[in-house]
């Protein structure tokens, strides 16, 4: 699941936005509280990690992987295979609710905690990463 910020055309019209990973159906490549930068109408392909309207709850956003694309739209699967909530449950996904690809996750800081140096380091160098394709491991399942 996804809590968004703005979805394409709101206010402003920017084609870029901030979401909020809720859940874990994403693991490991997303973990609950990540944030997303989304870019919003851009060209989508297999293996993509995308922001999209749920196609039996519309007013509900979540993010899955592009798996491949099929007659009517795409087939989306979450990358912990032990959740459900994908093509599996709900089936092909219209062209028309898939909103934007996922570019980069970031790891907020948790507030009031105190850390170390090392740790401060270890968590700037890790915090940002953008979020590839993995067409590649579709393909081996």
């Amino acid at each position: 699941m996804v809590e968004s910020g703005r979805e394409p055309g709101q206010e402003t019209g920017a084609p870029f936005g901030i979401a909020e990973v809720t859940g874990v159906s994403m693991v490991p490549t997303l973990l609950h509280g990540d944030r997303l930068f989304v870019h919003y109408g851009a060209r989508l392909r297999p293996g993509d990690v995308a922001v999209l309207r749920h196609p039996l709850q519309q007013d509900l956003l979540i993010v899955k992987r592009l798996a491949e694309r099929r007659d009517g739209g795409w087939w989306v699967l979450g990358d912990n295979p032990d959740t459900e909530g994908d093509s599996r449950v709900f089936g092909v996904v219209p062209p028309s609710l898939v909103l934007g690809r996922v570019r980069a996750r970031y790891r907020p800081v948790t507030p009031g905690r105190q850390r170390s140096a090392g740790v401060v380091l270890s968590w700037l160098f890790s915090c940002v990463r953008p979020v590839r394709s993995a067409s590649w491991r579709l393909r081996a399942r």
